[in-house]
């Protein structure tokens, strides 16, 4: 099926009330509204950075039904549906199709070690629960265990017509040049590593889906943008900028580095759901420090 999307997706954080216990839906609903008006193509919702996997498949729902109904007919909402089983999965993506978002994207399940054969009977089944939908398969091994390699990810596009893209978060540039040399013309490949956005770009990847775009989305949207020009000095420097900024999140190893900073930005964006953890008075400092040092703040 035809399915287009590029540009800057940021990975929507979930504002959660004191003590993550529930979804602060009017948060979420302005931090989408926030991005939309900042320039950003699309939302990438209750992902990794959303804390999608920590919360109830009834929580994600009305999330997802709350950033449509705010920016859907504006962007391109991406509604994360991958669970730890299939059933659980197929659920979330029909709901996404009902709820109006443009495409649902899928994380290989984790926990366990499944090879090949398994995920492939997982994505194709999910894939035929929603035909005429559009999936994404979402590729993030550091957290999920378990690889989509190439080899797989261009077998289930062939097989799935509905499988439209990927999001690659691997971290693995040689393995997303692989997917890009081999994919067909139409697959939707959308970088997920924010430390090589300037080179996937230019390696033909169609666009970012970042946590740190939540914060700083104008330097995403200066590289694609730049890239997209030929000014690819700009887009460079810009890039180093980015990476400075990843590090001072220390390449995502906690959400609430995020919502800190976003509230050091004028923002609040709530809290974060446990076991995640807020900053300590020092960490805030610290990372103050950082992107002030950048130029960020």
């Amino acid at each position: 099926m035809r399915f287009q999307i590029e540009g800057v997706l940021p990975a929507l954080l979930t504002p959660f009330t004191h003590n993550g216990v529930r979804v602060d839906h009017e948060r979420a609903a302005a931090l989408a509204q926030r991005l939309a008006e900042q320039g950003v193509h699309g939302l990438f919702v209750a992902g990794t950075t959303g804390e999608g996997l920590i919360m109830s498949l009834d929580e994600r729902k009305g999330l997802l039904e709350t950033v449509v109904a705010v920016v859907g007919k504006r962007l391109k909402v991406i509604a994360h549906a991958g669970c730890l089983d299939t059933d659980s999965t197929i659920d979330l993506a029909r709901h996404a199709a009902e709820a109006g978002a443009a495409a649902a994207g899928v994380v290989a399940p984790g926990f366990y070690g499944y090879d090949d054969t398994a995920l492939k009977k997982h994505f194709v089944a999910v894939a035929k629960a929603v035909s005429g939908f559009p999936i994404f398969l979402y590729n993030l091994p550091s957290c999920a265990k378990n690889a989509l390699r190439p080899t797989l990810v261009l077998d289930l596009c062939g097989r799935c017509d509905n499988v439209v893209g990927i999001k690659d978060s691997a971290g693995d540039m040689a393995r997303l040049g692989d997917i890009l040399g081999g994919a067909p013309k139409g697959f939707n490949v959308i970088n997920g590593v924010d430390e090589y956005t300037y080179q996937a770009l230019l390696s033909g990847a169609a666009g970012s889906v970042s946590s740190t775009a939540n914060v700083f989305p104008e330097l995403f949207l200066g590289i694609f943008n730049a890239v997209r020009k030929g000014n690819l000095k700009l887009a460079w420097e810009t890039q180093i900028v980015l990476s400075g900024a990843c590090g001072a999140f220390q390449y995502g190893a906690m959400v609430a580095r995020y919502k800190e900073a976003l509230r050091m930005r004028g923002f609040d964006p709530g809290y974060v759901r446990p076991p995640q953890r807020e900053l300590t008075g020092q960490e805030k400092k610290t990372l103050a420090r950082d992107l002030r040092g950048l130029g960020l703040l």
